[in-house]
């Protein structure tokens, strides 16, 4: 090793970094050595360490597992639990969670202790709450700023310098009486499928510490998975909240363009590049579709009034019609994306989520063939999001002369920004495939007239499994609804289990390319163990079409408690 590298300046941020965020956990919220993850690489699951650990009391485990972020809420304004308990239970809870896999960038506990105490003592005076989310805690992806902490999205030279503002996200939510507890670990350049980075490490998957995490948003994924937050705030350009709900086994919600605020962010790149190519989007990660809808019934409504970024939206009541007869719901199936052969337990799930549906009576369920529209998303997606360069990036890791992440050595190099003639066809090719796409939502009488086909779409989230780690494949079945604006979210289904092994029985077929190839690796007991695969979460996309994101979560519900009646998997 040069003398260049052992004295490279990010070696030193990295430690201090680090350094400071592990003395902000409290001596008395340390695991004890016999409940931290074994050093050897096993499929090891953390999930039960905060129920046995004896850090929590009984008290503690209550707020933390048994309520919704609504009956939370609650349970607050009525003087049942103070905000300051609750802060404090999700703290410890959100402390071990970190100990276990690394999910943490800034550990806000004192703050957040404070903001709570002044909620109560508003509660108190006024005998109202301060807003709807009243207490409510809740844990963001490390890239928003908030006044007086690093956005250092786990690059060396963005440590140590606090941001000067709150995004406008920060700003809503805690005018809506959110208690903000921690910020969370992504992946080094925000643009990989699991959160490690150079500064804060690798982010672990509770479920199996063998594959992985997911990213952009793997830690609040993993945070929400250990109940050591309510309600994460994620982002997503590639499948950046789908894809840590997925490898975790929650929810997420990617809504359309402007009803969640999104700026105000520190991502890496120059401001105002995104909303020159492929804009990514905020949105919510948690335990259940109507914690979802919690958060997003109070943000929504109020987005326009804080962020330039965002358009009126209203978020409906009550119970919704489908587009059936009768008022019948409408389901369409879609399996495959034309790039990727989705693995046999794949294929297998969405087989069972459609038979579930079929028994409910007020569903109707429609396959969908692959649209050719669809299969050429997921190549112009990936040149839009590259169409900005990665000139300031770039600068940064040179800054401090910080290498980059095994994983991204061969994916990431600087290159100039697309020319607005080139950015122009891209855009151009995009409209010509949402115009296409609109003939699988809408279909045109003899008359002249168009009538919607069916209510939302179910589909993979990914073409496999939860890989091992550094192996997730393409991101086409994520990707390709940023590229059209369609609202997405991810529902959990059951668990991977013996019988979805098919051991000695490989893939039959020939290859689509090779995104396909590398996807069919992670089946081939050549290369992969599928053993791996085990006791991972099994997930679908439930897709409407754009701005359509209040229905999606009234699908999402249908769904959800279709596949409840009919039987799910106990240990989700």
């Amino acid at each position: 090793m040069s003398s260049c590298e052992v004295d490279a300046p990010w070696k030193g941020i990295a430690r201090r970094k680090r350094a400071e965020r592990d003395t902000a956990i409290p001596a008395v919220w340390k695991l004890d050595q016999k409940h931290l993850p074994k050093e050897n690489r096993e499929p090891e699951n953390v999930l039960s360490v905060p129920d046995q650990c004896g850090i929590l009391t009984a008290k503690d485990l209550t707020i933390t597992s048994r309520y919704s972020a609504r009956s939370l809420i609650s349970a607050i304004t009525s003087n049942h639990l103070t905000a300051k308990e609750v802060t404090a239970a999700f703290c410890k809870r959100a402390a071990i969670a970190q100990q276990l896999t690394n999910c943490l960038t800034e550990l806000l506990f004192p703050s957040a202790l404070q903001r709570a105490e002044s909620l109560d003592k508003h509660l108190a005076e006024y005998g109202k709450p301060f807003g709807p989310l009243h207490g409510l805690p809740i844990s963001m992806k490390d890239s928003f700023n908030i006044m007086g902490v690093d956005s250092s999205i786990g690059i060396a030279a963005l440590c140590f310098k606090p941001a000067k503002s709150n995004s406008p996200l920060v700003d809503l939510l805690l005018s809506l009486g959110c208690v903000i507890i921690a910020k969370t670990n992504v992946p080094q350049t925000l643009a990989a499928l699991d959160s490690n980075n150079n500064v804060f490490g690798r982010t672990m998957n509770p479920i199996n510490r063998l594959v992985t995490a997911g990213g952009s948003s793997g830690g609040e994924g993993v945070l929400v998975a250990m109940k050591g937050s309510m309600i994460g705030v994620g982002t997503d350009i590639g499948g950046s909240i789908r894809i840590p709900a997925m490898c975790n086994g929650i929810y997420g919600f990617k809504p359309s363009v402007g009803r969640v605020p999104h700026g105000g962010q520190e991502v890496g790149s120059l401001y105002g590049d995104g909303r020159a190519a492929m804009e990514a989007v905020t949105g919510p990660i948690a335990r259940s579709v109507q914690d979802l809808d919690t958060f997003l019934k109070e943000v929504v409504p109020r987005a326009e009034m804080w962020a330039e970024d965002c358009v009126p939206g209203n978020w409906g009541v009550g119970e919704m019609k489908g587009c059936g007869k009768n008022g019948n719901f409408v389901v369409g199936i879609m399996r495959r994306d034309g790039n990727c052969e989705p693995l046999p337990p794949v294929l297998k799930v969405i087989e069972e989520v459609k038979q579930k549906l079929t028994r409910v009576g007020n569903i109707e369920v429609v396959d969908i063939p692959t649209p050719q529209a669809w299969t050429k998303c997921q190549g112009l997606a990936n040149r839009l999001m590259a169409a900005n360069g990665a000139t300031r990036m770039a600068d940064l890791l040179e800054e401090t002369k910080e290498p980059l992440a095994p994983w991204m050595q061969r994916r990431f190099k600087r290159s100039p920004a697309r020319s607005i003639a080139e950015v122009r066809d891209m855009q151009a090719q995009r409209s010509s495939l949402e115009r296409r796409m609109l003939d699988i939502w809408y279909q045109t009488d003899k008359d002249g007239s168009r009538k919607r086909k069916f209510d939302a779409l179910i589909c993979p989230v990914a073409p496999h499994p939860v890989p091992p780690i550094d192996r997730w494949n393409a991101v086409g079945y994520t990707s390709s609804f940023v590229l059209l604006d369609y609202p997405a979210a991810v529902i959990p289904v059951r668990r991977f289990d013996e019988g979805d092994l098919e051991l000695g029985k490989e893939m039959g077929g020939p290859s689509l390319g090779s995104w396909d190839e590398r996807n069919r690796q992670l089946w081939d007991e050549k290369i992969t163990d599928r053993k791996v695969y085990l006791d991972t979460p099994l997930s679908i996309q439930v897709v409407p079409p754009k701005l359509h994101d209040f229905e999606l979560c009234r699908m999402m519900d249908v769904i959800d408690r279709a596949l409840s009646t009919t039987g799910r998997d106990s240990k989700l």
